[in-house]
């Protein structure tokens, strides 16, 4: 009778801790469940970034009438002669609902040395580009060359890394008021950093499964 007594108490003790265990492994799963979705909404939150590329073209004057001593663009002409604008010659990609010919505003001086930012650099179709940097890849009195990097956003998209490209010239070198140019800018897409949220949340999620694991060994 007695053994009986305790053979019962023992399956008793057993089922108490597979209950115990059963409740911390579904505690365990839930954590690593709530993380991962948790990682996979952040991390496909910058999915809407803006591809494509879109061209201007028109008249670019400057803080000097040499390309060789230039530092600044004071005005952009279009083609049809509206000033601080330039001419859309080519889009696509999520660009390609701008009709060839639109022209696009740029409000503001172009300062490209020293490197300045520039917001916005241009606006076109609910699209605008704010420039963060530039670099002079070639400068004389032919040849002005410059590259640039900045952020593209508009239209409901998140806002995307973008490059920039300048490029205006004079076949013989001569002193000019103005200067014929063409320039590009083409998005960029790529998960934006989310400053380690996602990590630390995976982070907590992994220090809680190992509390309970400890918690199970010792139990």
């Amino acid at each position: 009778m007695l053994q009986n007594k305790f053979s019962a108490q023992c399956l008793l003790c057993f089922e108490v801790i597979n209950n115990h265990r059963t409740t911390h492994m579904k505690t365990i799963k839930t954590l690593l469940a709530v993380a991962a979705a948790t990682a996979f909404t952040m991390g496909s939150a910058f999915a809407a970034q803006i591809q494509g590329d879109i061209d201007f073209a028109g008249q670019a004057f400057f803080d000097t009438n040499s390309l060789a001593t230039a530092t600044q663009v004071t005005n952009f002409r279009a083609s049809d002669g509206t000033n601080q604008s330039a001419t859309v010659t080519q889009a696509n990609g999520d660009f390609s609902g701008i009709p060839t010919g639109t022209n696009a505003s740029f409000p503001n001086a172009y300062t490209f040395n020293p490197s300045s930012p520039t917001s916005p650099l241009w606006t076109v179709g609910g699209f605008t580009f704010n420039l963060t940097s530039s670099t002079v890849v070639l400068q004389n009195s032919q040849f002005l060359i410059i590259k640039g990097t900045g952020f593209l956003s508009g239209n409901g998209f998140d806002q995307t890394p973008g490059i920039w490209a300048f490029t205006s010239q004079q076949s013989d070198g001569s002193n000019q008021d103005s200067f014929s140019f063409s320039a590009n800018t083409a998005g960029q897409p790529g998960q934006v950093p989310d400053g380690g949220s996602t990590v630390a949340l995976l982070g907590a999620a992994l220090v809680g499964v190992a509390a309970i694991r400890r918690k199970l060994a010792i139990g």
